[in-house]
């Protein structure tokens, strides 16, 4: 008897390595957001920001960086609409920033909670609400930092193969560093980081896990050059990538259920922890007097482990009203 329960465990196991399509695959950040002027917070007034995000892959690479044989079949898009107000006010010599993401709608879980999408499962996804960021801009460098909760505004169920939210709250501590190679903040390198701590979400089975912590790099290298002589049109190019790690265990218990219908319940803390790295690069045109930045981004994934393996694409604009000077 307990031989045959060892078996049953081993292939359970072996199950959920093999079959990952529906555990979580990343953290609730999506890589790629940001990249060059990572620490420039918009000059006061109010500013949109429209952003498309593609993420695509059909490698699934197992806890020891090796693809596993069965295929994701991935075309994630998320589509952010970014309200940035700045007020004309200092603080700490910083400028205050109020942001929210809303409405972002998708097309599946940014964390990768499910592999195969259909194609026909987009609706509103999880809202982003920042109520701090401070941003000083210095001489050689711009600087913010920020603080900001995941809410999972976005349909969740269980199990389910059309969830396009991710079932729970996360906490978000983000910085960003823009530093100025040149006097005249032509050349830069960037840095951007969020520490993610998440809420308990409910699994299936009555199950529920808290998914376990994470911590993502977004660098980025970057080179502006005039296309006119009065400095009215501007282009920067750049070298930009990321890197994203599960740092902590993942708590409370998943299931999954075998071919015969057992069902097998276990800590999740004996899941493997994810990481992905990546490499790219970025070109934005830029109107100056106009307020409009208009971007774009491609980021290949060459390493994960008990992660996906991709390609991540970016691209939209932004536009600022500002508040007069008096």
């Amino acid at each position: 008897m307990k031989f045959k329960f060892c078996l049953l465990i081993s292939f359970c196991m072996a199950t959920a390595a093999m079959h990952p399509m529906a555990a979580q695959q990343k953290g609730q950040y999506m890589p790629g957001q940001f990249g060059l002027n990572a620490g420039i917070l918009p000059s006061p007034g109010l500013t949109y920001e429209n952003m498309e995000i593609n993420y695509d892959t059909s490698t699934l690479n197992n806890s020891s960086g090796t693809a596993v044989p069965l295929k994701p079949n991935l075309s994630l898009w998320v589509i952010e609409n970014w309200l940035i107000y700045v007020p004309n006010t200092k603080f700490l010599g910083g400028n205050l920033g109020f942001i929210v993401i809303v409405p972002t709608i998708a097309n599946g879980s940014v964390d990768l909670s499910q592999l195969n999408l259909s194609g026909s499962t987009w609706g509103f996804s999880d809202t982003w609400v920042q109520p701090f960021t401070l941003g000083w801009h210095l001489k050689r460098a711009d600087i913010l930092v920020g603080d900001a909760f995941f809410c999972p505004t976005g349909r969740y169920t269980p199990g389910a193969l059309n969830n396009t939210g991710t079932g729970y709250f996360g906490n978000h501590l983000i910085t960003g560093t823009t530093f100025y190679l040149t006097k005249n903040k032509g050349t830069s390198v960037n840095l951007f980081t969020d520490w993610e701590a998440h809420g308990q979400r409910q699994g299936t089975n009555g199950t529920y896990k808290t998914p376990g912590q994470a911590f993502t790099d977004e660098w980025g290298f970057g080179q502006v050059l005039p296309l006119s002589k009065d400095m009215s049109k501007l282009v920067q190019l750049g070298v930009i990538g990321y890197d994203q790690w599960q740092v902590t265990n993942n708590g409370g218990t998943t299931s999954t259920t075998l071919p015969d219908g057992t069902v097998i319940v276990r800590p999740a803390s004996i899941l493997p922890r994810y990481s992905v790295h990546a490499v790219g690069g970025q070109g934005n045109f830029i109107l100056p007097k106009k307020n409009i930045l208009l971007f774009f981004k491609y980021e290949h994934e060459y390493s994960s482990y008990a992660h996906t393996l991709g390609n991540t694409l970016v691209f939209g604009g932004s536009w600022t009203l500002k508040i007069p000077k008096v």
